[in-house]
Formats: C-alpha cells, sequence, structure tokens
C-alpha cells in the first residue's frame, strides 16, 4: 500500500513539474515621471522611465508570459505600447486610445502579454498626445530560446542604440503649436541615447553637451540594436570606417548584406553584427543625420556619439562619414529599402525556417488604398487624413464598446479607397475579414517620408515605387522573399505595397508613426472578429483588471494596490508552497 501510494505522489510531483516547465512569468516595473536633462544643453522637462531617459532596456525570452506593471507618476493620462509586438488575441493589451482607456495620472495599470512566437529588436514608447516627443521610451528584446539556432556565429555582445530627432520644445508645447495650427518646424537636433552630439563642430554644437560613447574591444563582433524613435524626421545610420551587416529588422532575419550605411524611419528598428576590425589610430564616429530635407539647413539635425576601443589611440577628428549623395537620384533609398529580404532559410523563434509561407500565391480578400494628403483645416482645426478621414477616438475603446453593446461608438465603413468628397473628421474603422489576406497600397501624397505601422501583425512590403500606384504595379512585386515586418517606408510622392494574413483576432491600430501626422488624425484601426468563436479560442476575454472609460465609466472601481506586485507575490508564495511540496513528495517516493 506505502508503494502504491509514494508512487502515486511521484506521479503527482511529475504532473507539477510539467505544469512548471510552460511558459515562465518575467516581472517588470515601470514608473513615469518627469527628470530635468539638458541634452541639447538647453534645461527642460523629459518623460524618464524608473527615473532614466531613455529607459530600462526589458529583456525576454521567446514565449514569455510578460507581467509589466505601469505607475503613472505623470500630470496627464498614459498608455504605453508596444510596437511590433504582436500581442496574440490580445489587443486589449496594445496600449492605444482604441483598444484601451488611458491610465490616469497617478494611477497604475499591468500589462500582461506572451511574445507568442517572436524574436528580434523592439522598443516601448508612450502613445498618446506627442508624449513620446518628451521621452518615455526603451529598448524592447526577444531572444531566442536556447534550442533555436540563430543564423550567425554568437555575438561578444550587445549594444542597444536609440537614436531620434529632437526638440528643445516638450511634447505639450508641441501640441499647442499643432493645435494652433502651426508646424513643428525643423528639430532642435539628434538624440543618440538620450544624449546631444559629440563636438564636431564647434559651430554647430556648443561646449560641455554630454555625449554617448559606446566601449568595444578590437577584433570582437556586436550585435547593435538600433531604434528610430524620433518625432518624424527619417536618420540615416552610419558608423565610421565600419560595415554593418543587418541580419534581422523587427523580429524577422534579413538575408545578410553588408551597408555602409542604413536609413532609419522613424518607429523602425534594425539589428546589424558590427566587427571591431580597424586599428584604433583613434576614435570613430556613430553618426545618424536627417534625410530627406534639405541638409544645408538642416545640418544642426545629426546626432554623433563616439565609438571608442579599448585600445583607441585618440579622440575622433575630421568630418563625419559622408551620407549617401543621392539628393538627385530618387532611386537609391528606395533600392536599398527594397534590398532588404527575406532568410526564408533561417530559423525564427520556431525550428522551422521562417519560409516565405507561399504568401505570392494567396489570393486577395481585401484591399484597402490608404492615400495621405498634406494637413488640412476641417472644422477650423488642422488634421491630416487617410483617405479623406481624419479618425477621431471613439469616448469608449473599440472592442470594449463590442463586449458591452455599446451602440454608436464607431462605424465600420472606412472606405476602400480616396472618396471624391470633403475631408471629414470620423471615428471609421475597417471591418476586415477574419483569416482573410489583406493587400494594402500606401499612397504618400504628402511632403515628408511616411512610416506606417500596424499593430498586432507583421506584414510583407511586396513593393515600393514614386508616382500614383496602378494595378500594373502589381507586376513589380516581390512574391517570393520581402521582407516581414511591422513599420515601413513611404517615399514622399510615392506608394508602398504590403500584404498580411489576417490570423490575429482583436482591434489593431494602422497609424502613421511620425507624430505630428498621428497626433492630428492620421490613423485608424482594423477590427477583426472570428463569428464561430463562442468560447475564446482566438481572443481572449476582457482583462480581469481592465480600465474603463466613456459609455463605460461607471464600471471603473478605485484602485488599492498594484496588481503586477500581486501577481508577483502570488506567484513567489505559489512558487515556495511547491519547492516545498515537491521535496516532501520527493522523499516520500
Amino acid at each position: 500500500m506505502g508503494s502504491f501510494v509514494g508512487s502515486r505522489l511521484c506521479c503527482i510531483v511529475l504532473l507539477f513539474t510539467l505544469c512548471f516547465a510552460a511558459d515562465p512569468y518575467v516581472n517588470f516595473e515601470l514608473e513615469y515621471s518627469y527628470i530635468t536633462v539638458s541634452p541639447l544643453g538647453v534645461p527642460q522637462q523629459v518623460i524618464a522611465v524608473n527615473g532614466k531617459f531613455p529607459g530600462p532596456v526589458l529583456n525576454v525570452t521567446t514565449n514569455y508570459n510578460v507581467v509589466v506593471n505601469v505607475k503613472n507618476k505623470l500630470d496627464e493620462n498614459l498608455l504605453v505600447t508596444w510596437p511590433g509586438i504582436q500581442m496574440r488575441r490580445s489587443s486589449w493589451q496594445d496600449g492605444v486610445l482604441g483598444t484601451n482607456c488611458p491610465i490616469p495620472a497617478k494611477w497604475n495599470f499591468t500589462y500582461q502579454f506572451q511574445v507568442k512566437d517572436q524574436i528580434g529588436s523592439f522598443f516601448y514608447s508612450p502613445s498618446l498626445n506627442l508624449q513620446r516627443a518628451s521621452g518615455g521610451f526603451g529598448s524592447f528584446i526577444i531572444t531566442n530560446r536556447n534550442i533555436i539556432s540563430i543564423p550567425f556565429s554568437p555575438p561578444d555582445g550587445d549594444i542597444v542604440i536609440i537614436i531620434g530627432d529632437w526638440y528643445t520644445r516638450d511634447h505639450k508645447a508641441l501640441r499647442k503649436d499643432l493645435d494652433a495650427g502651426k508646424q513643428l518646424g525643423m528639430p532642435d537636433g539628434v538624440l543618440i541615447n538620450g544624449k546631444g552630439p559629440f563636438r564636431y563642430n564647434t559651430t554647430f554644437v556648443p561646449d560641455a553637451i554630454d555625449y554617448e560613447t559606446i566601449n568595444v574591444n578590437p577584433g570582437k563582433t556586436y550585435r547593435v540594436r538600433v531604434h528610430n524613435v524620433g518625432v518624424s524626421t527619417c536618420l540615416n545610420f552610419r558608423i565610421q570606417n565600419h560595415n554593418l551587416l543587418l541580419v534581422e529588422t523587427e523580429g524577422y532575419y534579413t538575408s545578410q548584406q553588408n551597408y555602409t550605411s542604413v536609413d532609419i524611419h522613424v518607429g523602425q528598428s534594425y539589428t546589424f553584427l558590427v566587427t571591431m576590425d580597424q586599428n584604433a589610430s583613434s576614435d570613430y564616429y556613430i553618426v545618424a543625420s536627417a534625410r530627406f530635407v534639405n541638409q544645408s539647413l538642416w545640418q544642426k539635425v545629426t546626432g554623433v556619439a563616439v565609438l571608442h576601443y579599448s585600445n583607441s589611440k585618440g579622440k575622433a577628428a575630421g568630418p563625419l562619414p559622408d551620407p549617401p549623395n543621392d539628393a538627385f537620384d530618387t532611386s537609391y533609398a528606395l533600392n536599398q529599402a527594397m534590398s532588404i529580404r527575406q532568410n526564408v532559410s533561417a530559423s525564427g523563434a520556431r525550428p522551422n525556417p521562417q519560409g516565405s509561407f507561399h504568401y505570392g500565391q494567396i489570393n486577395v480578400t481585401d484591399l484597402y488604398l490608404l492615400k495621405s494628403v498634406p494637413p488640412v483645416v476641417i472644422d477650423g482645426k488642422l488634421r491630416a487624413t487617410y483617405n479623406g478621414i481624419s479618425f477621431k477616438n471613439p469616448e469608449t475603446p473599440i472592442r470594449l464598446a463590442d463586449v458591452y453593446h455599446v451602440k454608436g461608438d464607431y462605424k465600420l465603413d472606412f472606405p476602400t479607397k480616396p472618396m471624391n468628397r470633403p475631408p471629414k473628421v470620423d471615428t471609421s474603422v475597417i471591418n476586415a475579414t477574419y483569416k482573410g489576406f489583406i493587400e494594402v497600397i500606401l499612397q504618400n501624397n504628402d511632403t515628408v517620408a511616411q512610416s506606417f505601422h500596424m499593430d498586432g501583425y507583421s506584414f510583407f512590403v511586396v513593393g515600393m515605387g514614386f508616382g500614383e500606384w496602378t494595378e500594373n504595379n502589381r507586376g513589380s512585386y516581390n512574391r517570393w522573399d520581402a521582407i516581414f515586418r511591422s513599420t515601413t517606408q513611404v517615399f514622399p510622392g510615392g506608394w508602398t505595397a504590403i500584404m498580411a494574413s489576417l490570423d490575429n483576432v482583436g482591434v489593431w491600430n494602422l497609424r502613421v508613426e511620425n507624430l505630428d501626422r498621428w497626433y492630428l488624425g492620421q490613423e485608424t484601426y482594423m477590427r477583426i472578429i472570428n463569428p464561430e468563436d463562442h468560447s475564446n479560442k482566438t481572443e481572449l476575454p476582457v482583462p480581469s483588471n481592465a480600465l474603463y472609460c466613456g459609455a463605460l465609466a461607471s464600471k471603473q472601481k478605485a484602485q488599492k494596490t498594484s496588481s503586477a506586485t500581486t501577481i508577483f507575490r502570488s506567484s513567489e508564495l505559489y512558487l515556495t508552497f511547491m519547492l516545498v511540496f515537491s521535496a516532501v513528495i520527493s522523499l516520500l517516493c
């Protein structure tokens, strides 16, 4: 009898062991507050995360369950979004106004999501009211599981570089300008990891500005992750005398190619391998300079950091490495963008190759042409549009309105192409087809380079060109190894074509990443519903800690404690109990 009981108890232990073998949880606390810094020599208030500007790197592993408790110590509402993190089955965690009620000042909210089958370089940032223009951003890295090989030799170290154009006016002042019908004007500079430029030029750069130094060892190869979290400016990234071997962008491995410089548009993330193969006669410049602007006027909009070898013999000196000389060659930037291809033979987050999934052979079920033009005045206010509609966020987030039967919150009538009618402000969203295959043509008739982002998905960038898109342009599409990513550029006076398989149920934001255009309404949402799901198999239920607003504001209860702290403490107690229980049972076995 004792042997029987012991064997049964051992089975119980095995069962619990299998349960603990499930995907683990990782917990983070992010406190958003104001601090004063002087990145361009002018004291200004910025948004810090855990007292840091930029915020801390969040490093997780594929398939981890991520619990992030966000404490809002700002004086206004806050939402944190996670561009490129697909939030499978859970648009509730996406962190934009169409899917979440904002976190009020002095409150907290706990995001909980799984980084299911994802790897790569991403970032997090505020999504409301131009707040990203004042900071609040940081790198979000998803590393492979140990059992999954990577398509290059393991690097000797990781380097994160966050670049972006920067204003000495904070996000509230920039908002006032836009609300008054003004343009934001030329940025005051470019920051690298929250710091101003190395004094490469005594005319453009004041003395005593703190700059970033990246310390490396000769002969070593580093994985360099670069994010453009700026307001609106595409930046050309380069490291003096060093090649950039591109290996990944926004979660997908690329065919490996060397570049001397790469254009990184707002909201985009790239990963390079950089080998320290120079003789270190001096330090080297790391440069991020403005693109698609009048360079003679925008020379100050250049970020400069220093790459310092441990055996360096002196400071960096002399002129900066040249940017692309293509002022009269519109094809250069487009050709570089289209040269970034998928590595179809590499394993991604799973052991099988990333593959191309034969996307070029899938029948398109939804076709949308989204056209942007320069901002226009609608009802006395400056607004930006897609297809003549400037999006107005609903008072109640879209999917919450569905669940609680709030009528009239939004309309499922977003036009598939530009309409011959005056522009208007509206809450119009795309009624997309679950398990459909969508083709989106992004037609940029604005005067500035734009970045387009799709939440909840990555998409194939199948084509780009200048002029007006026509049906004939489909003949130029890459239907085999187009890069799969979540943010793509659309050149001024040009178009970009993307394709995506709509298998992720929820409500997903489609937006321009240029903060001024986004603030002025150049966005919409895709609503993707599985009508056959009555048991939350393809979409998770409303989170128990959901915030409520608009027509559902009466459902909101006062906060008492941090949800993440509660979850973390509960998991600690549970784990402690299980370890003790396992130890006791092992003795009995």
